[in-house]
């Protein structure tokens, strides 16, 4: 069987010849990249391509699903957006009738990320003015990375892209912190309730917008940590989002994916009750806070799980040795049943080895034959 013949098996809970692996290596080709370290032999022009990204994935035998994206772009009526370069730093400024909101990103330079300097929201009293942001927003349809992606992925993989976070966790990870969202909702209950519900609105039409693109697999990009959420404010802002999106994905014939790379043990069961076919970027300890032989224990009986190798693994941090015992480890509870995919919790990082990616295969080829 061919990796995407194997993923599909275990999306529909059927037992492929050995356990998929696929895995997210976004973040380790920017760090190539930018390095200037991408062989040449995947540089179509000297750019890396959608196609080099694919011949990238066959050559470390790695199946392809992320590096995913949103299949809209999002305008704004009557709000003036300006972005300011200034030497790692992009400032990005919204005039509203209620005031000017103001972020600042950081490129930082030895871990390859970008980071949240300021950010957009303060406190409650910007509330109104993102209020006002938010309301002037419209999606436009961008279906041309869908169309190539759809061309060159072929039996590598699988084609996923995203739909917009929740309101909480679009507040949580990118617009305000968690600090700044605990203390909104202590000072402004009512406003912050209000703009929960006026997010949610926008947030569906963009929605919308992934449900009706060619993907076969839509991820809400949550980026849940259980600790930051919590029971509470799961079940008060985020447990009604879901439940509404994996019926509608359900009903459109498509694949549900919530991204869930913190920890665990706090929010995992609630996640996996509403529905989604796939927890994904799950990771086990000794980095997360639940071993890999106890995980099916936390989750519903048909929620797929997706992960079991923490990015440290593909780091000089750890040696050939300890990483063939962990992975075999992992498969050994992996290929007990077709509800596992092994993938990277959560990515790939900076300065792994091409030996060590490609090792995976090997490994999944000698020790990843399901049981009888």
């Amino acid at each position: 069987m061919n990796i995407r013949e194997r993923v599909l098996s275990v999306l529909n809970h059927k037992k492929p010849d050995v356990v998929p692996w696929l895995g997210d290596l976004a973040y380790w080709i920017a760090y190539l990249n930018d390095d200037h370290l991408m062989p040449k032999k995947y540089q179509t022009n000297d750019s890396f391509t959608d196609k080099d990204l694919i011949e990238l994935h066959k050559d470390l035998s790695v199946g392809f699903y992320l590096q995913g994206y949103f299949p809209f772009e999002t305008k704004y009526d009557g709000v003036k957006v300006s972005h300011t370069s200034k030497d790692n730093l992009m400032i990005t400024e919204y005039e509203t009738p209620y005031g000017t909101l103001r972020e600042v990103n950081e490129y930082m330079t030895k871990s390859y990320c970008w980071a949240i300097k300021e950010h957009l929201i303060k406190n409650h009293l910007d509330l109104k003015a993102f209020e006002y942001l938010y309301e002037s927003i419209y999606y436009k349809p961008s279906h041309d990375l869908v169309k190539k992606r759809s061309r060159v992925i072929g039996n590598q993989g699988i084609h996923l892209c995203y739909q917009p976070k929740s309101p909480f966790m679009e507040m949580v990870a990118l617009r305000a912190g968690i600090e700044s969202v605990i203390y909104m909702q202590l000072d402004a209950p009512d406003q912050f309730d209000t703009l929960m519900k006026s997010m949610e609105r926008k947030h569906d039409e963009a929605a919308k917008i992934t449900l009706q693109s060619s993907n076969e697999c839509i991820m809400i990009p949550e980026n849940i940590s259980s600790e930051v959420v919590g029971k509470t404010n799961f079940e008060k802002y985020m447990r009604d989002y879901h439940e509404k999106w994996v019926t509608k994905i359900k009903e459109a014939g498509k694949f549900s994916f919530v991204h869930l790379d913190g920890t665990m043990k706090g929010l995992i069961s609630e996640l996996s009750s509403t529905g989604f076919t796939v927890l994904e970027a799950l990771t086990p300890a000794p980095v997360g806070d639940i071993p890999i032989e106890d995980l099916h224990n936390w989750v519903e009986n048909e929620t797929i799980i997706w992960g079991g190798l923490p990015g440290v693994y593909f780091t000089d941090h750890i040696g050939d040795q300890e990483f063939d015992e962990y992975v075999i480890r992992v498969l050994d509870v992996m290929k007990k049943e077709p509800r596992y995919v092994l993938g990277v919790a959560d990515e790939v990082p900076p300065h792994a080895s091409f030996e060590r990616i490609k090792r995976v295969s090997e490994l999944v080829n000698k020790y990843g034959k399901y049981n009888d």
